[in-house]
């Protein structure tokens, strides 16, 4: 029996325009990143960025850029309209973020588009909703400053597949908030802010006017900001210029963070990455990843812009060169500044906090009973001791004993007197976490912590230990604090408290925590300090209730800590720092 012959038929254009749109709109942060390149390609000085839902439900950016012409509003969301090229040579010289034309067709395909601008010179500004890349109705004139404000809703609410498949809220957001970070620290003469609808706490807020190093530090922190070298080389042969930041062989982070831009674009390049793992390599412990951010230069005749819709990925003319001269210039920093290493571990503890509070507990009523026992002893001259292995060290060596005037140690409340009952946490974002460590636990590293013999502290920073026949230094700082971030995993919801005898005002501690650099506080250019401890002591009370329950934080109807989590057994020191 003759099989019937399909018939070729021609989609019809809305079927055409929405699968189009389904490859350059693929997720929020695509969507953002069409419109973030639109402002930039206006001259915005300042851009704003609201969401909420991750950007599912709201995303909308506001600049201050030249605006659209009113006259433009009519064909602005159709497809292959664009202001940035003329003719296809253009591609060879473009200069501009777009050039596709395809970006607000495709978003009005797939959510509800409204458009408010104002160019300088203009009476009013104008507002216009779209549908498929049609205006819904003629624009109409409205209050508003001169830029643009576009704000896309119900982002695939015509596409329910896609939409099923975003992942969680917050997964969004966070990509959203990672593109929008990299354009801060490639763009600093830009100010950037990124909030959740409805919230005062933004999630970037950089300055206009600012240094990369300064959005480095505002995003990442100081931790990564301090451990810089900057990369600034130019080869006359290939026409390339690189310029960036990459970290030193001392720091190591557990996600690697790896930025490019060439030619001002935001890229992977698969190769280069590979490239830069491999020099580092040498100086970092597995599962340990660097910082990079680098920004490439290269001549626009060499460069290929229109591989992708999304215009992630480019082609360029002699890319393994590049590769290689990019590698050679980190490759340069790194052996300039390799004169220390320094190791962090990233191991399960081998006790929870209980079986440390237990075990302190047990060698302290030890010695004391030693001590008892041992009143009427005399001296023993130095030569006649007995040497004792360093790993038996008593552990009141390294503990205060005394009473703190201010606060109080208590173990979590339990039933009885030797059973404590301990609450499963079953939060997926806090078994990722746990996931995480132990995935990028070094068995070397572990195996050297947990056999080590502590010599001494070099510094206030810096400590010796030994292990075998091998002497270490490490950054104590470092160590601690990797330490606590690994109890608070493995101790969530299980915490003991420790107790103020007088409670600590929210606010004070606040306006006090702001005089310190650390705080990123810009004077003038920032909100006033009291207004930002007011706003912030808010935030926290009410989450009031989610910071006892999890974290053993107790805060008072007054905005007052009264407590806070006891992390380690019988020690009381700076681990907040």
């Amino acid at each position: 029996m003759d099989q019937q012959v399909p018939i070729v038929r021609k989609l019809a254009e809305d079927v055409v325009n929405r699968i189009a749109a389904g490859e350059v709109i693929q997720r929020p942060a695509n969507a953002l990143k069409e419109l973030l390149e639109n402002s930039l390609d206006a001259k915005s000085t300042n851009i704003q960025v609201t969401l909420k839902n991750g950007g599912l439900k709201l995303l909308q950016i506001q600049d201050n850029g030249t605006g659209i012409r009113t006259e433009d509003l009519g064909i602005v969301c159709e497809r292959f309209t664009t202001s940035k090229l003329q003719q296809f040579e253009d591609l060879t010289k473009i200069s501009t973020y777009g050039f596709r034309g395809e970006a607000l067709a495709s978003i009005s395909h797939v959510a509800h588009l409204t458009i408010t601008t104002k160019t300088n010179g203009a009476l009013c500004a104008y507002k216009a909703l779209y549908k498929d890349g049609k205006l819904k109705a003629p624009p109409k004139s409205c209050a508003g400053n001169v830029g643009t404000i576009i704000t896309v809703e119900d982002l695939f609410h015509n596409i329910a597949t896609r939409k099923k498949s975003m992942k969680s809220f917050n997964e969004e957001h966070l990509k959203v908030v990672e593109v929008v970070s990299r354009y801060a620290i490639h763009n600093p003469m830009v100010g950037f802010t990124v909030k959740k609808q409805g919230e005062l706490l933004t999630e970037v807020k950089t300055n206009q006017g600012s240094t990369h190093i300064d959005n480095i530090q505002a995003i990442y922190g100081s931790t990564i900001s301090r451990a810089l070298l900057e990369v600034n080389d130019y080869c006359n042969v290939l026409k390339v210029k690189i310029k960036g930041y990459v970290s030193n062989p001392n720091f190591s982070a557990k996600k690697q963070i790896f930025i490019l831009f060439i030619n001002d674009r935001l890229v992977d390049s698969q190769g280069l990455r590979k490239a830069v793992d491999q020099v580092y390599s040498i100086y970092l412990a597995k599962g340990s990843h660097p910082f990079i951010y680098l920004s490439l230069n290269l001549d626009p005749m060499n460069v290929d812009v229109n591989v992708h819709p999304t215009k992630h990925e480019v082609h360029f003319l002699h890319e393994d060169k590049i590769i290689d001269k990019v590698v050679d210039a980190i490759q340069d920093k790194l052996s300039g500044s390799n004169t220390s290493r320094t190791f962090y571990t990233q191991t399960r503890l081998p006790m929870s906090c209980d079986t440390l509070i237990d075990k302190s507990k047990e060698k302290l009523e030890i010695k004391e009973s030693e001590k008892l026992n041992n009143t009427n002893s005399t001296n023993v001259s130095q030569n006649k001791m007995v040497r004792t292995d360093c790993s038996e060290q008593k552990i009141d060596k390294f503990l205060n004993t005394s009473n703190s005037s201010n606060s109080t140690l208590m173990l979590p409340k339990s039933k009885t007197n030797d059973v404590i009952t301990r609450r499963e946490i079953k939060l997926t974002s806090v078994l990722s976490l746990r996931k995480e460590i132990e995935n990028c636990c070094s068995e070397t590293l572990q195996t050297i912590f947990q056999n080590h013999k502590y010599v001494g502290a070099a510094s206030p920073t810096w400590s010796l230990f030994q292990h075998d026949t091998n002497l270490y230094i490490c950054n104590s700082n470092n160590v601690l604090q990797e330490m606590f971030y690994q109890i608070m995993m493995y101790e969530f919801g299980n915490f003991g408290v420790i107790k103020f005898s007088n409670a600590l005002s929210i606010y004070e501690l606040i306006m006090i925590a702001l005089e310190l650099s650390e705080s990123g506080y810009q004077g003038s250019e920032d909100k006033p300090k009291e207004e930002l401890a007011h706003d912030a002591t808010e935030i926290i009370v009410s989450r009031a209730l989610m910071l006892n329950d999890y974290f053993s934080i107790e805060i008072d109807t007054d905005a007052n800590i009264l407590s806070i989590p006891l992390l380690l057994g019988l020690y009381s020191g700076q681990w907040l720092c």
